[in-house]
C-alpha cells in the first residue's frame, strides 16, 4: 500500500491541428457543447489534471490482501503514508492531518469536492473523521496554490474521493464482509457492503462498525503502560445511487451518516459523548461527444455537523463543562473539463454558507455558586465564492507547462448579538460583516528528459482566518496549556511559495525527490497577553491570535523503490520539515527527519510485509509548549493469504505493530502521549 504514485497526465493527444484557441474561447465553446455520448470517460483527475498531485490509494475489498495491505485499517493510518502528510494525535481516534507542515487552518480537506466545517473547537472531528476506508478509493493530495479549487488556501489539498462502482455493460450484483480483531485495545471491527451495476444504475452500500476499549502504551518498567479515557465507539453509513436517463446524461445522489461515541481524548481535558455528520449530495453529469468538453458536472451539497464535548467520565477535574458545538454547510460547485490542441483545461466555479456555533457552560462544585456560560463561537456566518481555472498547455513530448489561476469572495458575520459583545470586550465597534477578496495563482513546468523527469512551481495564494482564529473566544489549547481568543480584524495571511521535484525511473528502479518552501506573509500566530485572566482554571495564561511580519516553512522528502524480481520489492521513505518565524520563534509541530523502509514478498495468493519505521529527535518549540521527544526505531510485520471458494474470495491478514512493544511518542502527539505498544490484528474480508 502506501502513497502508490499515479502521475503521468494523459491529456488528448496532439493532433495536426494549429497549437491552441484561447482559453476565453474555448470556455465559450465549453458551455454551448451539448451533444451526448454512450460512455463514460475516465475519471477527470486520473487523466488530464493530476500533474500537480500525489494520489494515495485506499485498499479496495477485492484483491487487496496480495499487496499485504491493512484491508480494515483507518484512513489516519493511509494518509500518515504520505510524505506530506503528518497527523497530529489527541488520542486513538479522529487524527487531525497537517499537509507541508501546517494545520488545518491553512489547508482545504473536502470529501468528494464538497466542503465541510467541523463543529468542535478542539479539532477533534477533522473532515477525515466522518469516512471509512470502505467507502474511499483515494486521497487526491495537492500541495500549495494549486489545492485552491474549492477555497483560499495555503499549504494545499486533500480530496477524499468515495468509491463507486460505476455503469457497467452487464448487470451484476456483488457485495463483502469484513471482521477484523485488535489486541492491544481490543478494538472489534465489522463491516459489509453491497455493490450493483447496470448500463442504466449503479448504487454502493456500506457500512462499518468499530469499537476499541483504552490503548496499552509501550513497555516502561515499573509503571502502568494503559492509556486512559482512549476507547472509542464508531458507526459509518454510506450510500450512493447513480442513474443514466440518457446517453451522456448522469444523476447520482449520496448520502453518508457518521457516528462516534463515548470518545476517549487523553491528549485533552474533556472526551466526546456525540461526534455525529450527516452530508448528503446530488450531482449531475454531462458528458457531449463531440467538441472540446469531456466533462460538465454540478453538485449541490448539504452537511450539519453536532459535536459534544463534556468530562462527565473523567474522575476528578477542577471544574465541570459541558462544550457542545454545531456546524451546517449549503454549498455548490459546477466543473468544467475541457481540451483542445495542446490545452486540457478544468474550470471551478464554487460556493457555500456556514453557520459555525459552540458553546461552553461550567458547572462550579459548589451548588451555591452560579453557572457560568459562554459562546465560544458566536454562530460565525462564512458565504464564500470563488472562480478557480487550470489549464496545462503541452508544448511536446518533453515540457508541460501547468498555470493555475483563481478569486475568491470570502465573507464573514456574527449571528449572535451575545457573541458579539463578548467579542467587543477585546475589539471595541466591532463590524458586523468582513469581507475579504482571496486571490490564488500559479505555474509549474514539468521537463522529460528519458528516464528523468524534473518539475519546478512557484505560487501565490491567501486565505482567510479561520472561525477559531477569527472569532473563537477563550479556547483552551492542551498542548500549550493556553486558552485562545481569536481577532476578527486580522488581515488575510498570504503565502509565496515554490516546489522543485525530480524522478528517476527504470525498470526495477524508481526514486523520487521533491522540496517545497513556503514564505507566509502576514503569519497568524497565537501571542502571550499576560495582562489578561484565563478562563480556565488550569490554564497558564491567555494568547490571543496575532500576525508576524512572516514565517518560513521547508520540505523535502525522498521516496525509493526496487524490485529484485517478480516477488521480492523494497521501498523506502523519508521527509524533514523546517519552520521559523520572522522573530526567529519555531513553528509548533515542525516534523524531524523520519523515514521507512518495506521489504515485501508477494507470490500468487500469499503476501509478506517487513517494516521498520523511525524518527530523530524533534527540534521543539518551547513557547508553544513542547518538549524534546527522543527519537526512535519500531518494527512491523505483516502476513496475508487469498483464498478462492468457487467464484468468491476470502482474504486474511494477519501481523503485528511495534512488534518489540517499545515506548515512545512522537512531535506530533498532543500533550506528549505515547503510542501504541505491541499490537497484534487480524482482518478477514469475504468478497462475492
Amino acid at each position: 500500500m502506501g502513497n502508490r504514485r499515479q502521475s503521468g497526465y494523459t491529456a488528448t493527444p496532439v493532433g495536426a491541428r494549429p497549437a491552441a484557441l484561447p482559453a476565453l474561447l474555448l470556455l465559450a465553446r465549453a458551455l454551448m457543447a451539448q451533444t451526448p455520448s454512450d460512455t463514460l470517460p475516465p475519471t477527470p483527475g486520473l487523466t488530464g489534471m493530476q500533474e500537480l498531485e500525489k494520489v494515495v490509494v485506499l485498499p479496495t475489498a477485492p484483491g487487496c490482501h496480495a499487496h499485504g495491505d491493512k484491508p480494515l485499517g483507518a484512513l489516519d493510518s493511509y494518509l500518515a503514508e504520505s510524505n506530506s502528510v503528518n497527523m497530529i494525535r489527541r488520542g486513538c481516534y479522529a487524527w487531525e492531518p497537517m499537509l507541508n507542515g501546517m494545520a488545518t487552518e491553512r489547508s482545504m480537506i473536502t470529501v468528494d469536492g464538497m466542503r465541510i466545517y467541523g463543529a468542535c473547537t478542539d479539532k477533534m472531528d477533522p473532515v477525515t473523521s466522518y469516512v471509512e476506508t470502505a467507502n474511499l478509493s483515494r486521497a487526491r493530495i495537492r500541495s500549495g496554490t494549486s489545492g485552491g479549487e474549492h477555497g483560499g488556501t495555503i499549504a494545499g489539498s486533500i480530496d477524499l474521493e468515495r468509491r463507486r462502482s460505476g455503469f457497467s455493460a452487464t448487470r451484476g450484483l456483488g457485495g463483502s464482509t469484513s471482521a477484523g480483531f485488535e489486541t492491544n485495545n481490543l478494538q472489534r471491527i465489522l463491516g459489509t457492503a453491497l455493490h450493483y451495476a447496470s448500463p442504466a444504475l449503479y448504487t454502493d452500500v456500506d457500512f462499518t462498525f468499530r469499537q476499541a476499549g483504552n490503548y496499552r502504551a509501550g513497555h516502561r518498567p515499573d509503571a502502568s503502560n494503559t492509556v486512559d479515557f482512549s476507547q472509542f465507539t464508531k458507526y459509518n453509513l454510506s450510500a450512493i445511487a447513480g442513474y443514466r436517463p440518457g446517453e451522456g446524461k448522469e444523476v447520482e445522489a449520496s448520502v453518508i451518516f457518521d457516528k462516534a461515541t463515548d470518545v476517549g481524548y487523553p491528549g485533552l481535558p474533556m472526551d466526546v459523548s456525540l461526534a455525529q455528520a450527516l452530508i448528503g449530495s446530488v450531482q449531475y453529469r454531462h458528458l457531449p461527444r463531440l467538441g472540446p468538453v469531456s466533462l460538465w458536472e454540478t453538485k449541490l451539497y448539504y452537511n450539519t455537523i453536532t459535536h459534544v464535548m463534556d468530562d462527565s467520565r473523567r474522575p476528578v477535574v477542577p471544574i465541570r463543562m459541558d462544550m457542545p458545538g454545531w456546524s451546517t454547510t449549503e454549498g455548490f460547485y459546477t466543473k468544467l473539463y475541457a481540451s483542445a490542441g495542446r490545452h486540457a483545461i478544468k474550470a471551478t466555479l464554487s460556493g457555500h454558507r456556514n453557520n459555525s456555533l459552540a458553546e461552553m457552560t461550567m458547572y462550579p462544585h459548589d451548588p451555591a455558586e452560579p453557572v457560568m456560560f459562554m459562546l465560544t463561537w458566536p454562530d460565525v456566518r462564512t458565504l464564500y465564492s470563488g472562480l478557480n481555472a487550470e489549464d496545462r498547455i503541452r508544448f511536446n513530448d518533453r515540457v508541460d507547462l501547468t498555470v493555475h489561476a483563481g478569486l475568491g469572495i470570502h465573507g464573514n458575520t456574527i449571528g449572535s448579538e451575545f457573541g458579539r459583545r463578548s467579542l467587543e470586550l477585546f475589539y471595541v465597534s466591532l463590524p458586523p460583516r468582513k469581507q475579504r477578496w482571496l486571490p490564488s495563482g500559479g505555474a509549474t513546468i514539468t521537463h522529460r528528459q528519458g528516464r528523468f523527469t524534473h518539475r519546478l512551481g512557484a505560487g501565490y495564494s491567501e486565505r482567510a482566518p479561520s472561525v477559531s482564529e477569527g472569532y473563537g473566544f477563550y479556547l483552551l489549547n492542551a498542548n500549550d496549556n493556553h486558552d485562545y481568543v481569536g481577532d476578527p480584524r486580522m488581515r488575510n495571511e498570504g503565502s509565496l511559495s515554490a516546489e522543485l521535484g525530480s524522478r528517476y525511473q527504470r525498470d526495477k528502479v524508481f526514486v523520487e525527490w521533491t522540496a517545497a518552501w513556503f514564505h507566509l506573509v502576514d503569519y497568524i500566530i497565537g501571542r502571550p497577553h499576560p495582562e489578561l485572566m484565563p478562563m480556565n482554571i488550569t490554564a497558564s495564561g491567555v494568547k490571543v491570535y496575532e500576525q508576524i511580519p512572516y514565517a518560513t516553512l521547508f520540505n523535502t522528502g525522498l521516496n525509493a523503490e526496487y524490485r529484485f524480481n517478480e516477488t521480492w520489492q523494497l521501498r523506502g521513505d523519508a521527509s524533514w520539515r523546517y519552520g521559523e518565524g520572522s522573530d526567529g520563534t519555531r513553528l509548533p509541530l515542525i516534523q524531524p527527519l523520519q523515514f521507512r523502509t518495506k521489504l515485501r514478498y508477494a507470490r500468487k495468493q500469499y503476501a509478506a510485509e517487513a517494516t521498520v519505521e523511525g524518527s530523530t529527535r524533534n527540534r521543539p518549540s518551547l513557547s508553544f509548549g513542547e518538549t524534546s521527544k527522543p527519537g526512535f526505531l519500531i518494527g512491523h510485520l505483516s502476513v496475508s493469504r487469498e483464498f478462492a471458494i468457487r467464484n468468491h474470495r476470502l482474504g486474511v491478514n494477519m501481523g503485528v505493530d511495534n512488534i518489540l512493544d517499545q515506548y515512545y511518542t512522537t512531535f506530533s502527539d498532543w500533550f506528549g502521549i505515547p503510542r501504541m505498544g505491541r499490537n497484534v490484528y487480524a482482518h478477514v474480508v469475504y468478497v462475492w
